[in-house]
């Protein structure tokens, strides 16, 4: 179960680190973010549908740019990862 969820964070960190560099480096295509990150372009290709569908980054001509819902993750992702490391510790068991 707890590997399950450990994979799933995985995928989500990469998927916040994608549209992290689209923020940082827009407008920015495949190639140029799977030599930024160092990841094959399949899984930049993969993050960069799942963000487009989120509504994270639009497609342009010149290469992925994020949308404002990108800006709004960015400046709570803090407080939101906080909340969840919150819950998480709350499933340790004291001894």
């Amino acid at each position: 179960m707890l590997e399950k969820m450990k994979d799933e964070v995985e995928l989500i960190s990469r998927h916040l680190e994608v549209a992290r560099a689209v923020a940082d480096h827009q407008p920015i295509g495949i190639m140029k973010l799977s030599e930024l990150l160092r990841e094959p372009s399949h899984r930049i290709r993969y993050s960069l549908h799942v963000l487009e569908q989120l509504g994270y980054i639009r497609a342009s001509p010149e290469g992925a740019v994020a949308t404002a819902r990108a800006v709004e993750l960015f400046a709570h992702l803090n407080e939101d990862l906080d909340e969840l490391i919150r819950l998480i510790g709350l499933m340790k068991r004291e001894e």
